[in-house]
This record gives structure tokens, C-alpha cells and sequence, in this order.
């Protein structure tokens, strides 16, 4: 495995790689690597002959007072991770390597970035549409691995690549939780033992809306039912319940067969998110 700080030199390699008629598969991450991220590791070395692993704190897509500053990095781990999991470069770049002293152009979605997570979030996708795409033209992947648990990015990143022509396949891969259920992400470092029981109670809710919906029941009491549940959660606070269509993310009826169910919650201090994908 090669560690690559430089874009420039990321892209030589790659460029030198393709012409050979290598295929090239990336993986965006912001480290504090775990299961979830392994299992996109996984599918990339499966689905191409070269895998690209982007281990970066993405400043641009952390609003005022988030966790920016004391997001982990653990950065020893995180490379023992990606050599265990037969990735060809890890690719690190610094701030000033990324976005240099002048940079001023940003990607927006105008549509879907508003809703869900964009409500408290308003900048947020702004950040991450930006620098996926940087890293897009860096690593100039044949594919692309997204965790499905942020519904809403996966979604906001596929309209992208169709908006601006990408020609690059995005392949969204299922949620990996633990053994309790919970969603794993970089942020349940956070929690303590107590508030990761705790945290149960919001895929037990989302099981709940699963099942309700293959009932047939109203999507205004499903909500009602996952609110109820959530409210359970001691320290628990709700952020958002949606019910979207889960091709993009428009509001639903009761006629809807496809939806996904998603919440974003806090735990004490810890916002966590998760959803659901429903059919029938």
C-alpha cells in the first residue's frame, strides 16, 4: 500500500494505472475507520483492480460549533486498517494541500440538501459535494462506495454525478451495525456505554416503522409510533423523523411502495443517524 499526501502525485499514479486498463474503485472517508467502512473496502477490492481509501476531516462540512476540532483521527489505526484490507493507496491529504489559499468554488445541491439533515445542517452538503467532487477528479475512479447509512449523502451524491456528468458508478452499500443493532459510525467513540444501550431504541424504532408499513398502516402513524418509541430513549432528543421516497427523497403518501425511514437523534450529546428502506 502506497500513502499519498500530494493530489497531483495521487493522480500521476492513477493516470499511469488506467492507461494500463486498470479499473479504479475510491472510498471516502474521514477516518476513525470500523466495520461499516471495512465492508466498503471489501466491495471496492471485489469490483476493481485498484482501491483508493481518502482519509480526511473535511473542514467545509462541519458547521459553527461542531465536532470538527475533536473528531477522531486515529491515524496509525486507520492505516493498519487499510493495509489488512488490500487497499493500493491511502490517499491523506492536508488542508492546505486541498483547498488552497484562494479557493472560492463550492458544489450546492438546491434541492434535496435542504430537507433532513440540511435543516440544522445548512451548509453541510455543501462541504461534502465539494469535496467529493475534488476527490472524484483526483482519484478519477471507474466506481464509488457510499455507506447507505447516510441516506440522504448517498442520495445528494448520485444526483450529482447526473447533474454534472460524472462518469462514474456510485454504489451504495448496506448499513453495518453492531451485534445490538445500532449503526455503526465514527461518532459512537462518543458515547458512553450506558447512552450506546440506549441508542438501541432507535433501530428498534425503525424495525417498528418496517414492520408497521408492510401492515399497511398510515405514514402519519408510523411517524407517530417512531416519535413515541424515540422519546423512550432516556437523554434522547429528535432531530428529524422523515418518510421519503427512497429513489430521491421526495415526501410520500400512503400510496408510496418504496420509502425509507429516517431519523437523525441525539444521544445525550451525540447526534446519530440511521434509516430504513421499506417496500411492498
Amino acid at each position: 500500500m502506497k500513502i499519498i499526501n500530494n493530489p497531483e502525485e495521487l493522480r500521476k499514479n492513477i493516470e499511469i494505472l488506467k492507461k494500463e486498463g486498470k479499473t479504479v474503485g475510491l472510498v471516502p472517508t474521514m477516518g476513525a475507520l470500523h466495520y461499516g467502512h471495512i465492508s466498503l473496502m471489501k466491495q471496492s477490492v471485489l469490483q476493481n483492480d485498484i482501491t483508493v481509501v481518502s482519509v480526511y476531516v473535511n473542514p467545509i462540512q462541519f458547521g459553527p460549533n461542531e465536532d470538527y476540532e475533536r473528531y477522531p483521527r486515529p491515524i496509525e489505526k486507520d492505516i493498519q486498517v487499510c493495509q489488512d484490507n488490500k487497499v493500493d493507496f491511502l490517499f491523506m491529504p492536508t488542508n492546505e494541500t486541498l483547498y488552497n489559499k484562494n479557493f472560492s468554488t463550492y458544489i450546492y445541491n438546491n434541492n434535496i440538501s435542504k430537507i433532513m439533515c440540511g435543516v440544522t445542517r445548512p451548509t453541510h452538503f455543501q462541504g461534502v459535494c465539494t469535496v467529493v467532487a475534488k476527490l472524484f477528479n483526483i482519484a478519477m475512479p471507474q466506481r464509488a462506495y457510499f455507506g447507505l447509512k447516510d441516506y440522504q449523502q448517498y442520495t445528494i451524491i448520485r444526483q450529482m454525478v447526473e447533474d454534472l456528468n460524472f462518469n462514474i458508478e456510485i454504489v451504495g452499500c448496506p448499513i453495518v451495525r453492531e451485534e445490538s443493532g445500532l449503526a455503526m459510525s465514527s461518532r459512537n467513540t462518543y458515547l458512553s456505554q450506558e447512552e450506546k444501550v440506549q441508542a438501541t431504541g432507535i433501530y428498534k424504532s425503525l424495525c417498528l416503522a418496517k414492520q408497521l408499513f408492510a401492515e399497511g398502516k398510515s405514514i402519519k402513524d408510523i411517524k407517530s409510533a417512531v416519535e413515541e418509541n424515540i422519546l423512550k430513549i432516556p437523554n434522547g432528543k429528535i432531530d428529524y423523523i422523515e418518510l421519503r421516497n427512497s429513489q430521491n427523497l421526495r415526501e410520500v403518501t400512503d400510496s408510496d411502495k418504496n420509502i425509507v425511514i429516517a431519523v437523525a437523534v441525539k444521544v445525550g450529546n451525540v447526534r446519530l443517524i440511521d434509516n430504513m428502506v421499506c417496500e411492498k
